[in-house]
């Protein structure tokens, strides 16, 4: 199993990458705004059913985890465009959901 790569090292990747194709310039045609950006996120995890539509068993789960990446990508990217300490939020979540009941 590799080692894992902590959330600020991604989310550095992630910029990198956006920086790279020009999408974070005023004038791009793919405005990264946080609207935009939770659209994408739903859109991709719409992808990520797609892969059991039909079926239980995952046929292909090299083009599930390709998928799960880009809603991972989007997340760390909204989060970080809106000021969200997404590690921080899923601890304080985590503990939150502590004292939650599911019935």
């Amino acid at each position: 199993m590799a080692d894992s790569i902590d959330l600020k090292t991604l989310e550095t990747a992630m910029h990198a990458f956006v920086e790279s194709k020009g999408w974070y310039r005023p004038d791009s045609p793919h405005p990264q705004t946080p609207r935009n950006l939770a659209i994408s996120l739903v859109l991709e995890a719409g992808e990520v059913l797609e892969h059991f539509q039909w079926q239980d068993d995952l046929p292909d789960r090299r083009a599930l985890a390709g998928e799960l990446a880009d809603v991972m990508l989007y997340l760390l990217q909204l989060a970080s465009i809106s000021g969200v300490d997404l590690g921080q939020a899923v601890l304080d979540k985590l503990n939150a959901n502590y004292s939650r009941t599911w019935e």
